[in-house]
């Protein structure tokens, strides 16, 4: 893809977002700081910090061999991690129950808000409460992709956690769970 319709893309969604989702003031937003591949969230990070929000950026720790993530606010310069990831380095962290919204990456995605990864499981681990909750679903978890990610079915997996909703430049798809 093109830099500049990437980059059209990219103001897209957050137009989208920015509509559809109506960020707030105070609210607990996680955002991921995009990989060269990934669609950028320069923009959509842009709208969270007009619109008030507390931003949050996933760091990934190895916790006894675990590889765990949790979500630091986004202050100050942020470092490149082993698998060359922007992450923040402050202390202030948020546990993954207490995020208003997330925003994912995503390779893939299906209807039913099934997620293709990057394969780490990351996403999978820290949002795994969702899967025993009946009633309570927070945070709402919501993919960020291109449109042409988009497939007919992906195969879940037991440990799958589903996303509430994707956004495209093209606008929001609302999953079974959302």
């Amino acid at each position: 893809m093109p830099a500049q319709v990437r980059t059209a893309a990219a103001h897209r969604l957050a137009l989208k977002v920015d509509q559809s989702l109506h960020l707030a003031a105070g609210q607990r937003i996680a955002i991921y700081a995009a990989l060269p591949h990934e669609l950028d969230t320069a923009p959509l990070i842009a709208l969270a910090r007009r619109r008030g929000c507390l931003i949050y950026l996933p760091r990934i720790d190895r916790v006894r061999r675990a590889r765990g993530m949790r979500f630091v606010e986004m202050r100050g310069a942020l470092r490149t991690n082993r698998l060359g990831i922007a992450e923040p380095q402050g202390a202030a962290t948020l546990g993954a129950r207490w995020l208003d919204i997330v925003f994912l990456p995503l390779t893939g995605f299906d209807p039913r808000g099934v997620r293709l990864g990057s394969g780490g499981g990351f996403y999978d681990r820290a949002f795994a409460f969702r899967r025993w909750r009946r009633v309570w679903h927070a945070p709402r978890l919501v993919g960020l992709g291109y449109a042409f990610q988009e497939l007919p079915h992906l195969e879940a997996a037991a440990h799958d956690v589903l996303m509430d909703a994707v956004v495209t430049e093209e606008g929001i798809r609302r999953c079974a769970t959302g």
